[in-house]
């Protein structure tokens, strides 16, 4: 049996997970991190803070098999970009996170070089990606623009720090989504450092999700010489832990964040109105498979909205209940805008909103409101989807935390009117990282080996006619246009 340990590095806090080949009940360790928060729409991390956060968890866990360890795999927030010296180790300043929203302003500026952004990159022009934030550390902090300067995603950080400062590499993945990166051509482009005055040589070098990244030297009881072999991005190493290997296969992670890929295949599609171009993951020497994407910035972030925000909840686990105390949402639409609108919209200035409050409005109707702003915010990122791939999805697979709650499962299969299915196995993006590093490995032949491995927990089904979603589409507007 064999075994390898997935870092799965997210928006909130890191877990890093030991998966057995044979199956086995997988061992986990998790911690969460500050979040920095030092003026309205600016998102930090301390990246030093991470790092140490994967160093307690990787302990723990190898603290607790007797197993030797095959490979490592890494999975990370997306966008978020540190900037650090070659020498000292040390950050410039704290990482500035993919929900950061200071650079929504030069996005507008750059509006005339949107043709190229899209051609090249298959990304639009939103302070999401990393393009304008690796600006604008490099115009606003104090950084030697030297040999010693290094610009990178956290996996690209997280690696330097494993490898004991000797790999500064990056994947396919996390590199398409810098905004710097031609997704056809698999390099940096030359027009797009030179817009964003970044010179490729602060930039990792970018390799497949499944291959060689780097050696572990020995961090405590993190033994030396283990191989790091699979690196992708949260949404694409989720992508590929569903298995979703065949063209057209679609998934919805319900995260922070939600976030929507298909699976178009190894031609890399021209840009689509309202969804994002991708590279889904690239195995070995093989072709990359590419994806449509859309983005959503608030979902799971609501319902933490909800219970420290306003106080309506102590638990995120009582929404459900909560939401089905009541028969409908009373008219109330909840619009969760807090970092501007993604998918299919892409609105870097709509704020977030409640619509249809009365005197008779309950935190049970608000409650359910936000569980249907989910829903809301994934049809129109289906619909549009299906659209642009000009085929409707036969089924969505689901996974993320707030898929466990069966109540908003269920209305999203009647809103989309396909299946929703949901795996055994939730924690799809650790699954997904273990997978590609396990791959390089030979823990798994294939990825037949992958398909065969997941489970089906659940299935729900459409059952009832939808309602409220002509109101939603009003609100939206209105969240869009909320300053005139």
């Amino acid at each position: 049996m064999s075994v390898v340990i997935a870092i799965d590095a997210g928006t909130t806090g890191v877990r890093s997970r030991a998966v057995f080949s044979d199956g086995s009940k997988s061992v986990s360790s998790y911690r969460e991190f500050t979040q920095h928060f030092p003026q309205p729409g600016w998102v930090e991390h301390d990246a030093q803070e991470i790092w140490q956060a994967v160093l307690a968890t990787l302990q723990d866990v190898t603290q607790q098999i007797t197993q030797t360890i095959t490979a490592i795999g890494i999975t990370n927030q997306r966008e978020t970009i540190v900037a650090w010296n070659k020498q000292t180790g040390k950050p410039y300043g704290n990482a500035i996170v993919w929900q950061d929203r200071r650079t929504a302003d030069r996005c507008v500026e750059l509006a005339e070089h949107l043709p190229l952004v899209r051609q090249q990159t298959g990304l639009v022009l939103d302070p999401y990606f990393s393009a304008t934030k690796i600006e604008w550390l490099l115009n606003n902090r104090e950084i030697r623009q030297d040999d010693d300067l290094c610009i990178g995603t956290i996996d690209s950080w997280l690696i330097w720090n494993l490898t004991g400062s000797k790999s500064f590499v990056t994947d396919c993945t996390n590199a398409s989504r810098t905004m710097l990166f031609d997704i056809a051509e698999l390099r940096w482009s030359d027009q797009l450092t030179k817009l964003f005055g970044v010179q490729p040589k602060f930039l990792p070098e970018v390799r497949a999700s499944s291959g060689e990244f780097g050696v572990t030297i020995q961090h405590g009881s993190v033994p030396a010489g283990i191989s790091i072999s699979g690196v992708a991005g949260d949404q694409h190493a989720a992508l590929f832990g569903q298995a979703c290997f065949d063209t057209g296969s679609t998934k919805n992670t319900y995260g922070t964040g939600s976030f929507v890929l298909m699976n178009v295949g190894t031609t890399c599609p021209k840009p689509k109105d309202g969804m994002l171009t991708t590279i889904a993951w690239q195995l070995g020497s093989d072709r990359p498979i590419y994806a449509l994407e859309g983005a959503i910035f608030v979902t799971g972030a609501a319902i933490q909205w909800l219970r420290d925000g306003l106080n309506i909840i102590d638990n995120a686990s009582e929404i459900n209940a909560l939401a089905q105390s009541v028969s409908d949402s009373g008219g109330v639409v909840v619009v969760p805008a807090f970092t501007g609108l993604g998918s299919p919209w892409w609105d870097a200035y709509a704020r977030g909103a409640i619509f249809g409050i009365t005197r008779g409005t309950s935190r049970a109707h608000i409650a359910r409101a936000t569980i249907e702003s989910i829903v809301f915010q994934t049809r129109d990122v289906v619909e549009a989807m299906s659209q642009a791939a000009g085929v409707a999805i036969s089924e969505l697979k689901v996974d993320g935390g707030a898929s466990v709650v069966d109540f908003m499962l269920q209305l999203q299969a009647d809103h989309l009117g396909v299946n929703v299915m949901r795996p055994n196995e939730l924690e799809t993006t650790a699954m997904g990282a273990a997978y590609l590093a396990g791959l390089a490995k030979g823990v798994w032949q294939s990825t037949k080996d992958i398909s065969d491995a997941w489970q089906l927990e659940k299935t729900f089904s459409p059952v009832a006619q939808p309602t409220g979603y002509e109101a939603w589409q009003v609100a939206v507007k209105r969240s869009m246009n909320w300053a005139k």
